[in-house]
């Protein structure tokens, strides 16, 4: 099965039944006082064939996905009523929607664009605490011996000096880099691959371009990279959003 297809399946089951809300709450509050020990014990399943656990199977994997899309949107302030996307279910298996194709389509739209900007929200609330610990660092790195700040806040030292030539931006270069968050947490490193890395300089954050430009081949530079010449506001990988980084790199050879 496409993932697009069961997450458009998911989405489509989280509003099928909104209008019923009031009903679906009563009906499981009912049930739930009639329903005994024994009654529990009598619904439980029997799986004895390759069929009925395939069967139970597929139920369970949409289950579970269909419970994470739920917490994931939960997550961000919106409180979707996990009964009644049971009920939404239920309905939609059974061809009785309580809502008509145009409202459900109006619904997730709206649901879409309301996680958005939530998440959005959440993000940039979240990115304050990288943001700060990057401008203190950043501000007190300056004033260190041999560390140079450029126009655009990248800052640098040279660890090792050479003579060599410089690249262009236009340049494939060869290196070796390491690189980490302000707490020394690695998230990258040809030299523990033992390969080093080749690119267009033009084809890598700003902070690289910049700063690369700046090395003779042969040298090594520490780099220190404020988060809006890295990866933003988007983060990368296990790089959160907002993160400064600092990247310690070799400039082995320019391609061309």
């Amino acid at each position: 099965m496409k993932k697009i297809g069961v997450v458009s399946s998911l989405a489509a089951a989280l509003i099928l039944a909104g209008c019923g809300k009031d009903a679906a709450n009563a009906a499981v509050s009912e049930q739930a006082e009639v329903k005994t020990e024994q009654t529990k014990q009598e619904e439980a399943v029997t799986l004895q064939t390759l069929t009925e656990k395939q069967a139970y199977g597929l139920g369970v994997n949409f289950g579970t996905q269909l419970k994470s899309t739920v917490e994931q949107i939960n997550s961000v302030g919106i409180a979707l009523d996990m009964e009644l996307v049971k009920k939404g279910m239920t309905d939609a298996v059974a061809g009785t929607p309580s809502l008509s194709q145009e409202d459900i389509q109006t619904a997730l739209q709206e649901l879409q664009k309301q996680h958005q900007e939530l998440e959005q929200a959440k993000r940039a609330e979240d990115g304050k605490q990288f943001i700060e610990e990057g401008q203190t660092f950043l501000a007190e790195n300056a004033k260190k011996e041999g560390v140079v700040t450029t126009e655009s806040g990248l800052q640098y030292e040279i660890v090792t000096a050479a003579d060599g030539e410089k690249p262009k931006a236009t340049d494939t270069v060869t290196v070796h880099y390491t690189g980490t968050l302000l707490n020394g947490e690695k998230f990258d490193s040809s030299v523990d691959r033992g390969q080093p890395a080749s690119f267009p300089l033009n084809r890598v954050i700003p902070g690289w371009t910049e700063g690369v430009q700046l090395m003779p081949v042969g040298s090594k530079f520490r780099f220190y990279i404020p988060y809006n010449l890295a990866y933003g506001e988007g983060g990368s990988g296990s790089i959160p959003p907002y993160s400064t980084l600092i990247f310690d790199v070799e400039l082995i050879s320019i391609d061309g």
